[in-house]
């Protein structure tokens, strides 16, 4: 058998082993597959799915299209400048007929109200009044007549503006902006700008809380990443007993607590320090008290597996080398934290940011978050695209936060990979 024969069988037999080795991975790859697509399914139905919907809802303006289809249509080519023609008169008279007998005025006017206070008013009281359809070239006339709005190039502009079907109108309210009547982005009136100050709170909170978090929680992780095994799992079970306890019973405890006759005042009124009552209760303070005490273990968690990789060799190796047990700390051990710190931080920050039950039952009316106002427009007054809004700009908060934490993790992996 000559060396060109032998090597045509060895050819022939990899061929058939490379395709079954590729048959065996492709097999695995599906099974694996198979493995997790019950979660894939699960997430994208309760987490991609709803995030997809209140994105959508966010900018979803289809109201006054669908309740005032020919008026919509007439002002499609109107430039704004002035009063509409008459032929927007008579389309909006028509479609005010229809919807008075179909009974969805309702609808219309509560979305164009939301842009224009007493819009509600003008749009019901004009369908009301609105007995017969106006004889043509009279349509104009008759509206002004009825309602005298109708002749004021502000109503139209609402209109048009909310004509659908997407819109930036909710986007532009959850951060204080409106269209004037030309169509310019300008500031809303201060009577109605409050979700700038909202937003603001809401960090400001948040971010009070995650230091408090970490002031409280550094200690507390050092401590159980230096303990025994033994006495550590034993204090750790203290640290997991929050997650034990239901959050709206832990945060009535800090009612019972914090109240004017709770047993912190008692206490102190015992004590002598105090004469009166000290107010600990449905203000700021009482907020920050009862999240971070929800919130602490969160913190704690990420330091103590941060420091419980750092090896107490580096420790006793700057001590050997003459450095302070302070200095050593600030320039050896703090440093290698960083990673934990900054999980934890990030962790406790998003989390603060969508509190709801805490701040609704220990704050006050100046202490509320932006969940409660989402929880408002959801449940009370059923603006959802508000809501959906307010809930987007939140969302897109977050997701940047999370973005510049990874951005500076890779920057500090990369800076200690150049230092090794």
């Amino acid at each position: 058998m000559t060396a060109a024969s032998l090597t045509g069988a060895d050819a022939e037999t990899k061929m058939p082993l490379k395709r079954r080795l590729k048959q065996a991975e492709r097999a695995r790859q599906i099974k694996a597959l198979a493995l997790v697509l019950p979660l894939l399914l699960f997430l994208l139905f309760t987490f991609a799915g709803p995030i997809a919907g209140m994105l959508w809802r966010a900018i979803n303006d289809p109201e006054v299209r669908h309740v005032l289809p020919q008026t919509i249509t007439a002002l499609a080519e109107w430039d704004g400048k002035d009063l509409p023609d008459e032929k927007a008169y008579a389309a909006l008279a028509s479609d005010l007929q229809a919807a008075r007998a179909a009974g969805t005025v309702a609808i219309a006017a509560k979305r164009l109200n939301y842009a224009l206070n007493g819009f509600r008013t003008i749009l019901t009281s004009t369908a009301r009044n609105l007995k017969t359809l106006p004889e043509p070239g009279t349509a104009k006339e008759t509206l002004g007549r009825i309602n005298p709005a109708w002749r004021d190039r502000t109503t139209w502009t609402t209109i048009k503006n909310a004509s659908g079907p997407v819109t930036g109108f909710y986007l532009l309210a959850a951060l204080d902006l409106v269209r004037n009547a030309d169509g310019a982005i300008v500031a809303a009136a201060p009577d109605q700008a409050i979700y700038r100050e909202i937003f603001a709170r809401t960090f400001l909170i948040s971010l009070g809380v995650t230091a408090l978090c970490l002031i409280l929680g550094f200690p507390v992780a050092y401590l159980l990443a230096s303990l025994p095994p033994g006495r550590s799992n034993l204090l750790m079970i203290f640290v997991l007993l929050p997650f034990w306890t239901s959050l709206l019973v832990r945060t009535c405890a800090w009612i019972v607590l914090l109240q004017s006759k709770g047993v912190v005042n008692d206490g102190l009124h015992w004590l002598g320090i105090i004469d009166e009552p000290l107010r600990l209760i449905y203000n700021r303070f009482g907020v920050c008290v009862a999240m971070t005490h929800v919130l602490l273990p969160f913190m704690i968690l990420p330091l103590y597996s941060s420091m419980k990789a750092i090896s107490p060799a580096y420790m006793r190796a700057a001590a050997s080398l003459g450095a302070p047990p302070l200095t050593a700390f600030l320039r050896i051990y703090l440093p290698q934290t960083l990673p934990g710190i900054g999980a934890g931080s990030l962790l406790v920050f998003i989390l603060a940011l969508g509190y709801y039950i805490t701040p609704a039952l220990v704050g006050g009316a100046a202490d509320q978050m932006i969940s409660y106002f989402i929880a408002l427009y959801t449940t009370e007054t059923a603006n959802w695209g508000l809501a959906s809004a307010l809930g987007a700009v939140l969302l897109l908060a977050t997701v940047l936060l999370a973005l510049v934490y990874g951005k500076l993790v890779q920057g500090q992996q990369v800076t200690g990979g150049m230092k090794n």
